[in-house]
Formats: C-alpha cells, sequence, structure tokens
C-alpha cells in the first residue's frame, strides 16, 4: 500500500502524540510512585531501623535514590550499607536507635536469631561499664562484620545450645559468665545478677533454664531462685 505524504504525516504526528501522552503518562506514574514511598517513611514512628530491601515492590535504584533524599534532607542517617534509621529528635538532638535494636532488625529481616557475647553481653547486663571496641554477637544466620559509624559489629555462627534457653536473661548470663569466668564473680557482680534475677516476671521459665546451665554457673545463680 503506497500512502501519500499528507497521509503519511498525519500518522507520524498521530504516532508522536501517543508516544509524548505515555510519556506524560510514565512521568506522572513515577512522581506519584515517589511521593507515595517518600510519605510512607516520612509518616514512620522515630527509632526505626530501615533497609534498602524493605520495598520490593519498586526497583531497588530507585528505593535507593528515595533513601538519599530523605537522608539528605535529615530525615533519615545511613547507618551502614544499605541500613537506615529514622532517629528519635530531643532537645539534645538526634539520637540514633541502639546497636541492640539495629542487630534485633537484621536478625529479623534474616529470619535468625542473635544473641550479644563477649563484653557486649556483659555490658548488656550492666556486669560491665566498660563500653566494647566492637559489638559481638552469635547468630543462627550468616556470619559477617558490620561497621556502624566507628564501630564493627561482629556477627558470629553460634551452635545451637547457646540458644536453646526460653529467657533471655539465662541466655546473656551464660555468654556473660563465660566471659567473665568463675574466679572473677566477686560481691559486686553477685550483686547485679541477684537483681536481674528478682526483675524476671516468669520464675518457671527461668528455674528451667537455670537447670541447663553449665554446672558451675548453676552453683551461683541458682540459689538466688529463693530469694
Amino acid at each position: 500500500m503506497i500512502f501519500t505524504l499528507p497521509f503519511r504525516k498525519l500518522i507520524v504526528n498521530s504516532h508522536l502524540k501517543n508516544l509524548q501522552k505515555f510519556k506524560g503518562h510514565m512521568t506522572n506514574e513515577y512522581s506519584l510512585d515517589s511521593t507515595t514511598l517518600k510519605q510512607r517513611i516520612i509518616a514512620m514512628p522515630e527509632d526505626r531501623i530501615l533497609f534498602r530491601s524493605d520495598y520490593p515492590e519498586y526497583h531497588t535504584e530507585f528505593v535507593g535514590s528515595i533513601l538519599s533524599e530523605l537522608t539528605a534532607e535529615g530525615i533519615l542517617v545511613k547507618i551502614a550499607q544499605g541500613i537506615y534509621a529514622k532517629p528519635r529528635k530531643s532537645r539534645f538532638g538526634v539520637v540514633l536507635p541502639s546497636v541492640d535494636k539495629i542487630v534485633q532488625a537484621i536478625a529479623t529481616r534474616d529470619n535468625a536469631e542473635v544473641l550479644p557475647s563477649g563484653m557486649t553481653a556483659l555490658n548488656v547486663l550492666g556486669l560491665s561499664t566498660q563500653v566494647p571496641m566492637n559489638y559481638t554477637y552469635l547468630t543462627t544466620g550468616s556470619e559477617r562484620t558490620i561497621k556502624l559509624s566507628n564501630r564493627n559489629v561482629i556477627l558470629k555462627r553460634g551452635v545451637p545450645k547457646n540458644f536453646c534457653y526460653s529467657t533471655r536473661l539465662i541466655s546473656l548470663l551464660v555468654q556473660a559468665l563465660r566471659t567473665l569466668k568463675k574466679e572473677n564473680v566477686r560481691q559486686g557482680e553477685l550483686q547485679t545478677i541477684r537483681q536481674l534475677i528478682s526483675k524476671e516476671p516468669d520464675k518457671a521459665a527461668l528455674m528451667g533454664d537455670v537447670d541447663m546451665m553449665p554446672a558451675w554457673m548453676k552453683r551461683i545463680v541458682k540459689p538466688m531462685l529463693n530469694v
């Protein structure tokens, strides 16, 4: 079929109009998505952890651009690669979520369990006032090191028995006492442990967990259950 020049020009113009209309639709849709995602994040409560992977319904580069934009505006703080926080604001300034909360959020994302170990466990329980240079956690997930500001969070693969206790307190005490060692448990540490035991609401679960502790730890903790 042969088209005359005016008719061919009419077809070309029609295609151009349709293309412009399509581009306009895409631009409006992108702007709507951008506004929607941005508003969703702004509406989130403070003291929240966000991951770039939290929004699979959007393209990853698009999510990255929105997170970067909100970071530049001071609404979010980038705390590690692909990890952001919506900080709490106080009269003293911006307050970031605790390291423990960040690690727990990573564990939830990865469908894993985590447990402070070493000096981190001692610090969490108040058995040491020394802030560890690096935070160490046992995990049922993958081993990795995450850089948070000027400190590292080290996730080490833990054996299943570390996660067998039903109360978090005993799980932490086992890790803390293992680091502290029997010969270093003195009156100050005993008093702190006694206070922690007294505040534990589920005494039945506590008793069951104490019976599973290593023998020397059990001898320290079990008499405190009767106080």
